[in-house]
């Protein structure tokens, strides 16, 4: 699709609702969004390309917008290819056009093109470095690690637009009117993508706290353009990795039911107990990323497993992997295992806990001795009162 987002300032990306896998491991069950943008002044900016799944769209919405004019500069905010994939025909099909980017984007497109680009082709950037059009001016910003290296942000200081590339992105295309709002996928989309680079991302929201922006237009999403202050405020939460609201997040395996009962008894004592929010993901098949998600989102969190060739049932000690390797912190954790002959769940599970940053295991560790029974609930309910 092809839309004036302001004056001269054109959004020319397109929507995918086919995609089912977004970087090979994410369901994108509404499709996703990839997004570009021309900004037509005395010189055309071109911000970015596209995945090349929908490389005709792409190419379609650019002549329109370009109207027989060629465009003097490539802004390559992200190499990552979705955004990257027709770089190097662009670069074969201008040949006066310059490419604009970081010093480690120019490394990028060397291995990904086979050959280095011509070195008189290529303006890099760094933070506060501007590119003057005509009416408009960007400003670059170095956003190294979120969440790759070389990544660059623009600021076009007279309609006070920040093309932010993937931060503040969202799963879903365009063409679905999300029910739950920016939020939710933003979320899932941020700690499963972003969520490792917290640092980077407080220390790039510092760089733009002097700016004042009216929209924002990521690679994936939405444009932004109300309440701008939501946005920065729940980005700076978020990357801080403070919770963003208070309640009690269970995720549970179980091999045949019991470990499930106990997790559903827990939850329901903790309801009955008055918790201001109680949500509960069964692991075994529920989306593991969107559990991810919720692990973050909430201040608490209950680790439900049974024990397993000595160890913890598989798709726990995945799920918890992926909390360690998107820097999981700041949280209070409990745990329940379960075990017939020799249960190492619960010390397996607190380990693999307490290697993290700012966790606090809450007592007692509840073992479920094969099935839930009175003495078993009795546990649970010390366990809710520990929680509260």
């Amino acid at each position: 699709m092809k839309k004036e987002i302001t004056n001269g300032i054109y959004y020319i990306g397109a929507d995918d609702r086919e995609l089912d896998l977004f970087e090979g491991q994410y369901e994108t069950p509404e499709g996703i969004s990839y997004n570009s943008h021309v900004i037509v002044d005395d010189k055309i900016a071109v911000l970015d390309t596209i995945d090349e799944r929908k490389q005709e769209e792409w190419k379609q919405n650019l002549a329109e917008v370009l109207d027989g004019r060629k465009p003097d500069y490539l802004i390559v905010e992200h190499m990552e290819p979705d955004h990257s994939s027709l770089v190097k025909e662009m670069i074969e099909n201008y040949p006066e056009m310059k490419v604009v980017c970081s010093a480690q984007a120019v490394k990028m497109m060397a291995r990904y093109f086979g050959a280095p680009v011509d070195p008189a082709r290529i303006v890099t950037v760094k933070d506060n470095d501007t590119l003057e059009l005509g009416q408009h001016t960007l400003r670059f910003f170095a956003a190294g690690m979120i969440h790759w290296p070389e990544v660059i942000m623009a600021y076009e200081e007279t309609e006070k637009i920040l093309f932010s590339a993937d931060a503040f992105g969202k799963f879903g295309a365009l063409s679905f009117d999300d029910p739950e709002g920016w939020a939710c996928e933003a979320r899932r989309y941020y700690f499963n993508i972003v969520g490792k680079y917290g640092v980077q991302v407080q220390a790039l929201l510092k760089k733009l706290a002097g700016l004042e922006i009216k929209k924002i237009c990521p690679l994936h999403g939405p444009v932004l353009d109300t309440d701008i202050e939501y946005y920065l405020n729940t980005y700076n939460t978020w990357s801080a990795y403070d919770p963003e609201n208070e309640g009690i997040f269970i995720a549970y395996c179980s091999l045949h039911g019991n470990t499930e009962e106990a997790a559903k008894k827990l939850a329901e004592i903790l309801n009955e107990k008055g918790a201001p929010k109680v949500s509960i993901s069964d692991l075994r098949r529920d989306d593991l990323h969107e559990a991810v998600e919720d692990a973050f989102r909430y201040d608490r969190l209950v680790l439900a497993a049974p024990t397993y060739d000595a160890g913890v049932m598989p798709i726990m000690e995945d799920f918890i992997h992926h909390l360690a390797i998107k820097n999981y912190q700041k949280r209070r954790v409990a745990i329940i295992e379960n075990g017939s002959w020799a249960p190492v769940a619960g010390k397996k599970m607190r380990e693999a806990m307490e290697a993290m940053k700012e966790i606090t295991i809450v007592e007692p560790i509840v073992t479920v001795e094969s099935t839930v029974k009175a003495d078993t609930i009795e546990k649970l309910q010390v366990l809710a009162e520990a929680l509260l």
